[in-house]
């Protein structure tokens, strides 16, 4: 390959961050910019897709399968075989880039670590840009960490480390530290051509290769366009088509009607479809905030994978994975175990088991967990059925047949809103904000691990109480007087539990009004990291 031309990309008021000449070459930025020139103009009229299709919804109030597919989905074809690292994929842990995480999550017995530049980081400029660089360092081995504390961590033998998915922002995000002709690069192109371009040949190299999880796809279209994106990269770098293998998160409600069109685009770089439980619901609020009650979901605790709908959204992915073989991988476990209360720890450990046990018995090949500490207990359950074979694949699932109305079935979860799902949703809200509005984007709250799709459910479950009138089990009735009374409250108990000076060094009132925002603003916006991005340090 020749020597890349001057990029046209621009680096814009970034700061000092470490080492980032390392990352932020001559080469890896011309190709970003190069992906940037193709890809972008498709990503645009994609999002312009999603608002006519959103539209669509509104008006009709429903969903289906897609007619002009069904000789696809009626068709006889299956995916590229599993490369060998991503045969085995029992146990996936979650989490994001930074050095200590990245160590812990390597090291951490799971099969497969989903290095995450998404919704578990917050998307500063060093985090986007020293999380590349510590996976650089990981498959170099030149990768320490030294607490605060003076605790030492380090890799173990290579033969025990996870195999790196690396999942990168979705469609909708920009990154305004690169500009090309004044406009922002879009940020699932900086994470995936950063990655790419600096990790292809040395994954090749150890026997491995580029895997991704592709977040928040809504249709076969937007598949499309990563699977070009594939084609062009490889072909670019000169590595053979194939190489790259993607993991689809099936996260959003009109993707679940679009599961086979999307490894049937994906075919020739697609390993797996994967079920993300917040995002999914936080996309069904969305889509159908404004279809009348049937659409009201209860607190976001009491909808468990067992409701009939999610049954029949999880079903159906392990059908049409099994099909057209590839792996269908769980849901998270986000508990974290504690260290003061083992009482808590046990009840929660069971909880955690009953889930796994269910997945592998509904035929699903692996899951996800939050905590090392958890990754032996997803991987009995899923030892107990699989043994010593790496998937259940030839688990068909044939006596399933789910119909649309089924996965639109919310009224069937049987639960209501509450007033302590108010204020939790409240809670929750808030203290994800202001870590994610200083950087962090996986957040301890409450014993669990919390992402961006926990703070996207609060505040779109609040929205939607409010503009449905919803009445809680108190008998009030949700209105933005309400909310704001619950939220001044919550802020009022933050303020006493931290203390006036880390309240006052925190980001505690800009999250409080940027919840308010998004949970009571006439227009909702579609994802609320946008308006946060623009208030990020």
């Amino acid at each position: 390959m020749s020597a890349p031309a001057p990029s046209p990309l621009a680096i814009v008021d970034t700061g000092t961050v470490e080492r980032s000449e390392e990352v932020l070459t001559d080469g890896a930025l011309a190709f970003v910019a190069e992906l940037h020139r193709r890809f972008t103009p498709r990503r645009d009229e994609l999002l312009a897709r999603r608002k006519e299709r959103r539209a669509e919804i509104a008006r009709t109030g429903t969903l289906d399968f897609l007619p002009e597919t069904a000789a696809i989905r009626s068709g006889d074809w299956r995916v590229a075989p599993a490369p060998p690292a991503l045969e085995d994929r029992r146990v996936e842990i979650t989490g994001p880039t930074d050095r200590k995480m990245t160590i812990n999550a390597l090291n951490s017995g799971a099969r497969v670590w989903l290095a995450d530049f998404e919704d578990a980081s917050s998307p500063t400029w060093e985090n986007v840009v020293l999380g590349q660089l510590n996976l650089i360092d990981a498959y170099e081995r030149r990768i320490d960490f030294t607490s605060p504390e003076g605790k030492s961590y380090a890799l173990g033998p290579d033969s025990e480390l996870a195999t790196v998915v690396m999942r990168p922002r979705g469609w909708h995000l920009d990154e305004r530290h690169l500009t090309a002709d004044g406009r922002p690069v879009p940020g699932a192109l900086v994470d995936f051509g950063l990655y790419f371009f600096h990790n292809a040949r040395r994954l090749l190299e150890r026997g491995l290769g580029p895997y991704f999880y592709l977040p928040k796809t809504e249709s076969h279209l937007e598949a499309r366009l990563w699977n070009d994106v594939f084609v062009f990269a490889q072909e670019y770098l000169g590595i053979p088509r194939g190489t790259v293998r993607a993991t689809v998160l099936i996260e959003t409600i009109t993707a679940a009607y679009e599961m086979e069109e999307i490894l049937h685009e994906l075919r020739d770089h697609a390993s797996g479809l994967n079920a993300g439980r917040w995002d999914y619901l936080f996309s069904i609020v969305k889509n159908f905030r404004d279809a009348g009650p049937a659409f009201v979901l209860p607190d976001r605790n009491a909808v468990t994978m067992t409701a009939p709908f999610m049954r029949a959204y999880t079903e159906l992915l392990v059908r049409t994975c099994h099909k057209r073989g590839a792996h269908a991988i769980g849901g998270m476990a986000a508990f974290i175990p504690s260290r003061r209360d083992p009482e808590v720890n046990a009840t929660a450990l069971e909880k955690v088991k009953a889930d796994k046990d269910r997945e592998a018995a509904d035929g699903f090949d692996g899951s996800w967990v939050a905590h090392p500490d958890l990754v032996p207990v997803a991987r009995a359950s899923f030892d107990a059925v699989l043994g010593e074979r790496p998937h259940q694949k030839d688990r068909l699932r044939e006596d399933v047949h789910v119909t649309a109305d089924q996965l639109l079935d919310v009224a069937s979860t049987g639960a209501h809103p509450t007033a302590q799902g108010l204020r939790n949703a409240v809670q929750v809200g808030t203290r994800y904000i202001e870590a994610w509005l200083r950087g962090l984007g996986a957040v301890a709250i409450f014993d669990l691990m919390e992402d961006a799709a926990t703070a996207e459910i609060s505040r779109s479950q609040i929205w939607q109480w409010v503009n449905n009138r919803v009445v809680l089990d108190t008998g009030d009735t949700v209105d933005a007087a309400l909310v704001r009374k619950v939220a001044a409250e919550e802020l009022a108990s933050v303020r006493e539990e931290v203390g006036e000076e880390a309240f006052a060094a925190g980001r505690w009132q800009q999250a409080h009004d940027l919840l308010l925002q998004v949970a009571l603003d006439e227009e909702y916006v579609d994802f609320l990291t946008l308006p946060a991005y623009e208030q990020l340090g």
